[in-house]
């Protein structure tokens, strides 16, 4: 019997055993377990345990019952605190729980999940902390696109679930909703939802109340009725229903036009059409503008890249301007266009050529009638536009070079336009022919000989904009080329002088010869003949330069102990040159005529290549000697560190003056002076004035002339002539504590305890070793002891000053001398941050020769987070208008705003 009982007590620990393992809760801290797919036996002990089997569990026919269909791959799960399974074929995972199903890219991460294995649902929620925060709220991801929920129940099989609280960012905007079901296509279906583009989604400052709706991720949202919401305030503006496309994409669709009232044009829509996705890179964009008085217009902008090659941007835009009433005398009707390209070459593209282009060309009116420009200040007050195309090729085994530029310059105030094309540059560096190529001893004098070459092909034209394309290429456009060969060395002589002679030899080619005489009947020069063909114009000059430096070293006398050294450089400089007189009957450049005025003949010297693309050679046989000298002061001292600074005290201070020994009345030319000064690191100070050598006399006939006798003859100096120059500065928040520093040697106590702290240490030790004691935090407090209020503002002033002598006035009689024209201009800008939200900027100016403020505009902007405001003002100037915008900054919703613009157009008087 002893050994049955053991048998039987073995036995029942075994089935005790074996039901703990099978029924019974087993608990497993920080574990990970894989599931198997439900359907599927969980243990070897329940597949060979018969207790477990269910003897009714097959009928009397023998089927067994249909197993449930599992999923096609197991699910993985963990958490940080527990995982506890029940035998109901449930599984908990408790702190910071996360299911993962790989196979459908499916991810579930929430403080609490509670998994039915059995019929693969799982459900997610958080916890409450001790202050009653909720914590690990549930967050799951399907894909690429996550949703923040508050509690979510979902099945794995069938991919639907029930969320609570949804938040989805969508595209620049979020989606949210208390209640919502998720499809097995991944959309949403909600009710009472919410879409909002402010990032605070839990209390948004703005959203669109949404009855119902359906969302698809990442494509878009469609919704029933809905209505606008503000700061928890419904507005009175509703839509039946709304749809907003999402795209991560680059794809093409329609570009939603905007509602606009002009008091000229009429009701209008502007900027409507289609952007087509061409290819990763190019794209085009097609917009077009049309209003109930006739106005339209077209616009067309493409954008191109190419990596590591090139990029850029070009842009034509067509327009029709329809103003006043047809019938009425204010009717008028306008036609427009405008091109604009900007083109960019990598540097990696290629080292030796280049390309680029700046091309900003439009008709005259068009800028004064684009409806875009009416109320953007600096488009209405642009005077001149710019626009270049240029290119450019070395050769650097041949030290060729060649650059070709195309230029247009307008004049929007008459309509002017200058065009250049092409202005072709070709150019050899300087080389050293005589040079050898393996070189044995010293250098000898001829092979310092150079040599280099610039030619300039040009063709251009002044002219009007409307008559540009019907000129005639030979008759009205000015061509020509031009060759410079200058050939130099340089030698040194007595170790002091640098001596360089030069010979230059520059010829012309023209394509016409104009003849010139006097049409007595109206009193002025004509032209009388007009030769065309290959004419070809040289001259010649030669030179000879000699310059030296002169050092001077002393101490100076005021600050002995600061000033160590002053340092005086002095580059006297003199130099002889020489040419023929290109104006004399055998070279055949110039020709003559009589002139006949009040009874009075007179000859007159012209050139027939005057007024062409380049200048015909000088008249006169010319020797001039010129002299030169030029001043450099520098200063050596010791700071208030003693270190060893070199400051300029003058960066150049020089004059020239040159005299023609060739002439025969007036050989001297004017003086000129010129000085700079370094005042600060960021400003310089420029100044030149010439001052003439000789005066003005009377002639026979009463007229001012030039006198034949010098200013010096008189005692005098010379006649100042003019001077000009601008002065800038800019004034901001540092500019009063970098004063206070320089003059008075002061800091400011927050720069003093930044300094303090910066020589402490973390344990409160100084970095010098001396115990400091404990590091305190301090505010900075200005001089009254109050807390610094700092609000970030700049102010720039610009400041130009000319003094010209006026020759539109009578000449003083008794002094000869004529009265000078002072001209000055004042221009102002500035911007103050009043608050991290508010920003304020204006621009404006004086013309002290008009005696009038010159065009002003005042900006305000208010930053609303989600939304932005901005209110623009022009109460001074030749266009006063005012704009007000309160605006959505998502660019899906920029129709979502209210617009007020002044329209006082009809009013304008353009040029």
């Amino acid at each position: 019997m002893a050994p049955l009982k053991a048998n039987i007590v073995i036995l029942f620990i075994l089935l005790l055993v074996l039901l703990i393992f099978s029924g019974e809760a087993v608990s497993q801290r920080r574990g990970r377990r894989i599931l198997p797919p439900p359907g599927e036996q969980r243990d070897s002990l329940q597949r060979s345990d018969t207790l477990l089997n269910d003897s009714l569990a097959n009928d009397t026919l023998g089927v067994a019952p249909k197993k449930k269909e599992g999923l096609d791959a197991p699910v993985s799960y963990e958490a940080n605190d527990s995982l506890v399974f029940t035998q109901d074929g449930y599984a908990h995972l408790y702190g910071d729980g996360k299911v993962n199903y790989p196979h459908e890219n499916i991810e579930l991460t929430a403080a609490v999940i509670t998994m039915n294995m059995d019929s693969s649902t799982v459900y997610a929620h958080g916890v409450e902390d001790s202050l009653g925060v909720m914590k690990g709220t549930p967050v799951f991801k399907d894909g690429e696109t996550p949703y923040e929920t508050n509690t979510i129940r979902y099945n794995f099989k069938s991919k639907k679930g029930i969320i609570s609280n949804v938040v989805s960012q969508q595209g620049e905007g979020y989606v949210t909703g208390n209640n919502a079901k998720k499809g097995s296509g991944n959309e949403l279906y909600m009710k009472s939802g919410r879409y909002t583009t402010c990032d605070h989604h839990d209390h948004p400052h703005f959203y669109m109340q949404m009855t119902y709706a359906k969302v698809r991720p990442k494509k878009n949202v469609v919704t029933g009725p809905a209505y606008l919401v503000v700061e928890d305030v419904p507005l009175p503006l509703a839509v039946p229903f709304f749809f907003f496309p999402f795209s991560s994409s680059y794809s093409s669709g329609f570009l939603m036009p905007s509602y606009m009232d002009d008091s000229s044009r009429g009701f209008g829509l502007t900027d409507g059409g289609y952007y087509f996705a061409i290819s990763d890179e190019m794209d085009l964009k097609l917009q077009g503008d049309i209003f109930t008085k006739g106005s339209w217009a077209l616009n067309a902008e493409t954008n191109y890249v190419k990596r590591y090659k090139y990029s850029g941007l070009l842009q034509a835009s067509y327009q029709v301007t329809k103003t006043g009433d047809k019938g009425l005398p204010d009717y008028a009707v306008s036609k427009d266009f405008k091109i604009v390209w900007s083109h960019r070459q990598d540097a990696k593209a290629n080292p030796n050529s280049t390309f680029s282009a700046s091309v900003n060309f439009s008709t005259s009116s068009y800028e004064r009638s684009n409806i875009s420009n009416l109320y953007n200040s600096q488009a209405m007050t642009q005077n001149t536009k710019t626009s270049s195309v240029s290119y450019s090729r070395t050769f650097p085994d041949q030290h060729l070079s060649i650059s070709a530029t195309a230029n247009i310059a307008q004049t929007m105030r008459d309509s002017s336009i200058a065009v250049t094309l092409p202005d072709l540059n070709i150019s050899l560096s300087t080389i050293f022919p005589f040079k050898r190529k393996h070189q044995v001893g010293e250098e000898r004098w001829y092979e310092k000989i150079s040599l280099s070459y610039t030619g300039r092909m040009k063709n251009s034209i002044n002219t009007k904009d409307n008559l540009l394309f019907k000129s005639n290429l030979v008759k009205d456009w000015e061509n020509g080329m031009q060759h410079d060969i200058p050939i130099s060395a340089t030698f040194t002589l007595f170790n002091y002088f640098n001596v360089t002679p030069s010979v230059k030899y520059t010829e012309r080619w023209y394509t016409r010869k104009i003849k010139r005489g006097w049409d007595e009947q109206r009193n002025r020069e004509v032209n009388t003949d007009t030769i065309y063909g290959f004419h070809r114009v040289y001259d010649y000059n030669a030179s000879l330069s000699v310059n030296t430096k002169i050092y001077g070293m002393y101490k100076p006398l005021l600050f002995p102990k600061k000033a160590l050294q002053i340092r005086h450089i002095i580059t006297p400089s003199i130099s002889i040159s020489g040419a023929p007189d290109f104006t004399s009957s055998r070279f055949g450049y110039y020709d003559t005529y009589i002139k006949e005025t009040n009874g009075v003949r007179d000859t007159v010297k012209y050139s027939y290549y005057s007024g062409q693309a380049f200048s015909p050679p000088s008249g006169g046989k010319q020797g001039n000697i010129t002299f030169s000298i030029s001043n450099n002061l520098e200063m050596k001292y010791k700071d208030k560190k003693d270190s060893l600074r070199k400051i300029s005290l003058i960066d150049e201070l020089g004059a020239n003056i040159s005299y023609n020994m060739a002439a025969i009345k007036q050989p001297w030319s004017n003086l000129n002076l010129n000085l700079r000064l370094k005042l600060t690191k960021s400003y310089t100070f420029s100044m030149s004035s010439t001052f003439k050598t000789y005066g003005y006399k009377f002639d026979e006939q009463g007229n001012v002339v030039d006198n034949d006798r010098t200013e010096w003859s008189y005692g005098c100096f010379g006649i100042f002539q003019g001077y000009g120059s601008s002065f800038s500065y800019t004034f901001n928040n540092d500019t009063w504590k970098k004063w206070k520093e320089k003059f008075l040697g002061k800091k400011d106590k927050e720069e003093t305890n930044e300094e303090e702290d910066a020589n402490t240490g973390e344990d409160g030790e100084s970095k010098n070793g001396n115990k400091s004691g404990k590091k305190v935090e301090k505010a900075a407090v200005d001089d009254e002891g109050y807390q610094v209020f700092k609000m970030p503002w700049s102010l720039n002033l610009n400041y130009s000053f000319n003094i010209s002598e006026d020759r539109s006035k009578p000449i003083n009689r008794k002094t000869m001398r004529y009265p000078y024209r002072y001209t000055h201009n004042l221009s102002a800008s500035g911007n103050i941050k009043i608050s991290n939200n508010w920003a304020i900027s204006f621009n404006s100016g004086y013309d002290f020769e008009a005696k009038e403020i010159v065009q002003t505009s005042f900006n305000i902007t208010r930053d609303l987070h989600c939304f932005s405001m901005t209110a623009s003002l022009s109460p001074f100037g030749t266009w006063k208008y005012y704009n007000f915008t309160i605006r959505a900054n998502a660019s899906i919703l920029r129709d979502l705003k209210w617009d007020k613009r002044s329209q006082t157009q009809s009013n304008i008087q353009w040029y």
